[in-house]
C-alpha cells in the first residue's frame, strides 16, 4: 500500500488551481502547479505535461499527501497514478473576470485565447467532471475552498 495520497487538482483556466496550490504550500503541504515548470510547449502553441518529470515525481514517496494542479490533454495517461481527482470549477462569468484581473499569467488576456478557454469550458469541463471523484466550487473564499480540498484527504 502506498504511503502517499496523490491528489490531482484540475479544472479550466481561471478556476483557481494556482491560487489553491499557493495556499496549500503556505499551509505547509506539498503542492505543485504544473504551470511552474512541469509543462512543455508544443509547436501548435499548446502545452503538455512533462511526462518524464511527472513520472519521476509520482514515483517518489515523500509526505503523506501530494497535491498536483494542472490540466493538459496528456494528463489522461496519469489519471491512474492519482488517488483522488478534484475538479475545481467556477461559473463562466467568474472565470472571465478572474482571467481579466489576474496578474502573473497573461494566458487568456488575448481575445483568441479567451475564446479558446470558453470553448474548452463547454467541451472539456464536462469530461473533467466525468472523471473527477469530487467537484469543488471555487467561488467561495480561498480558505473555504482549501478547507474543502483538505477535507477530501482528511489532512
Amino acid at each position: 500500500m502506498r504511503s502517499v495520497i496523490r491528489v490531482l487538482l484540475t479544472g479550466m483556466s481561471g478556476t483557481g488551481k494556482s491560487t489553491i496550490t499557493r495556499d496549500l504550500v503556505t499551509r505547509g503541504y506539498p503542492a505543485i502547479d504544473a504551470d511552474d515548470g512541469w509543462t512543455l510547449p508544443q509547436p501548435d502553441g499548446t502545452l503538455r505535461w512533462d511526462e518524464i518529470a511527472i513520472t519521476h515525481l509520482l514515483d517518489t514517496d515523500g509526505a503523506d499527501v501530494l497535491f498536483f494542479a494542472g490540466c493538459e490533454e496528456n494528463m489522461v495517461a496519469f489519471l491512474p497514478r492519482f488517488d483522488i481527482v478534484v475538479l475545481l470549477s467556477a461559473p463562466r462569468d467568474v472565470i472571465v473576470q478572474r482571467i481579466a484581473e489576474r496578474t502573473g499569467n497573461d494566458f487568456g488576456k488575448d481575445p483568441a485565447e479567451l475564446a479558446r478557454i470558453l470553448a474548452d469550458l463547454d467541451e472539456i469541463e464536462p469530461r473533467l467532471r466525468a472523471i473527477a471523484d469530487h467537484e469543488v466550487d471555487t467561488t467561495n473564499s480561498i480558505d473555504q475552498v482549501v478547507t474543502s480540498v483538505l477535507a477530501l484527504v482528511e489532512a
